[in-house]
Parts: structure tokens; sequence; C-alpha cells
């Protein structure tokens, strides 16, 4: 499964740009823009771009994770940016370090939640839609404004930006969707927690336990976000290739599954 290492960058065309240019300024060619952006016949025409369009750039660096900055366009907020890519505006402030929600600078380069996916031949947005536990609406909203993105028609080669799986107060880093799980990998992502504390528990397709609920600690507790990295154990082997791992917090007054982040896995 083509997850598109190194961080790529949303970048919103601005009048008189030329792909010759974007390129130049941002450290790519204009072969790679026209591939990861299918801006070729029929979809578009490569020699023409507009302004308000989003293409995707992959910088340069050789970065083994896959990630997504966005630049903030004029008129942008924090809520409509963290709606765009499927975050809680809290979240989409913590992962930026931001101390004033409502203050953002034109061109200002934000961290957001998301990885990126090369399309393959026979991929449909439904078929990856359904692979990766993220809904159409998500997948289409994210790339809002890209030339090469139909609802209907994707072509091999074109990347996607996916959002990660997220709720209010949790996100999950790593496992990414869609990919195989074993013994001793790492759960990493950001949460805020009472007392510090989430839980995960990982079960196959069929329902069984993989893993029974596990409690975590994150580096902080709330009101703040904290950090959390921890080694997957399993209890038992799993009788399907396909599961889900699930990460939550519990209420301190009832205990009922709060903030629940499915991650659909394989093993």
């Amino acid at each position: 499964m083509p997850i598109s290492t190194g961080t790529h960058l949303l970048y919103t065309v601005r009048p008189g740009d030329s792909l010759y240019s974007i390129a130049n300024q941002l450290g790519t060619n204009i072969q790679m823009l026209v591939q990861i952006n299918a801006l070729y016949p029929p979809v578009a025409d490569p020699d023409r771009i507009f302004p308000g369009q989003v293409l995707l750039v992959r910088l340069p660096g050789m970065a083994e994770q896959s990630s997504v900055l966005y630049q903030v366009q004029p008129g942008d907020t924090l809520y409509r940016i963290a709606e765009r890519f499927s975050l809680s505006v809290d979240m989409l402030a913590e992962l930026n370090q931001i101390q004033e929600p409502n203050v953002l600078r034109v061109a200002q380069l934000l961290y957001i939640a998301a990885f990126v996916y090369e399309v393959e031949q026979g991929d449909s947005l439904y078929r990856i839609s359904n692979r990766f536990g993220t809904p159409m609406s998500e997948l289409i909203r994210a790339n809002r404004n890209r030339p090469g993105l139909s609802p209907d028609v994707i072509y091999p080669g074109f990347r996607l930006v996916i959002p990660l799986p997220s709720s209010t107060n949790i996100v999950v880093f790593q496992p990414l969707p869609g990919t195989r799980i074993a013994p001793c990998q790492h759960l990493t992502g950001s949460a805020r927690a009472f007392e510090a504390v989430i839980n995960y528990q990982i079960s196959d397709a069929m329902g069984g336990a993989v893993t029974q609920e596990r409690a975590v600690t994150a580096s902080q507790g709330a009101p703040a976000f904290g950090q959390y990295d921890v080694q997957l154990q399993f209890d038992q082997t799993p009788i399907t290739q396909n599961g889900i791992l699930m990460v939550y917090t519990r209420s301190a007054r009832d205990g009922s599954i709060q903030d629940l982040v499915g991650v659909p896995v394989t093993f």
C-alpha cells in the first residue's frame, strides 16, 4: 500500500504563478508536480493552472514519515481549517502550539494531522475510503480545489491527502490506518485525558479480542494535551487478516467509553 513518505505542502495557486515558478520556489520539479496532482489530459492542461487551485507539493528532504503542511490563506480561521481536515479546533491549536486561536498569519504553515497516499491502478475513492476507514466526504473536503480530484475517477500516481483518525481529544499518529500491526509495534499520538489515562484494545474482524483493554499514560493530563507512546501487546493470535485498533478514554463518572478513535488495521 503506497503511503507517500516525506513532507507535503498544500499550496494554493496565486495570481502570476506557473508550474515552473512553483517548482523553483519549493525545490521540486515540474514533472513531479504534474504527476502527483494529475495535471495531464483528460484531467487538466499541464500548461494552465489558476489562482485558487490547490496543488500538493512534495518538499525536499528524506523524512521517513508521511506528513502534511497547510499554508494559511486570506480569510482562513482555525475553525475552518480544522473542519476541512476533520480535526477539533483545540487539537489543531495544540498540534501547532497556537496560544491565540483567533490570530493566524497569511502564509503561516500549519501541521495537519494527515498522511499522503499514492493512488494505485484500480483504486477508486470508494475503495480508498473503505480501506482507511475515512468517509468519502472527508477525503473530498481535505482535497478540496485540487484540479486532479474527481469523485468518479482518480488516476494512478495522484497523491491524496487523508486525515488521520481522531476524535475531539485524541489523535492517532501511528500505526497508520490500513497498515499491518504486530506485537511491540509503537502506538503513538496526542490526547487530552483526565489524569492522562487513555486506553486501547484490538479486535479482529470476527470480534475476537486480540488485545484486552490496556491503559496508557500520556505525558500530561487534561486540560493539557499529552503525547503517548506505547508498544502494542497481543493477548491472542488474530483469526482474521483485518481488524480494528480502538483508542479511547473512559468517563470518570460512569466508566463509559468516550472519545473513541477506530483505526482499521491488518495482521
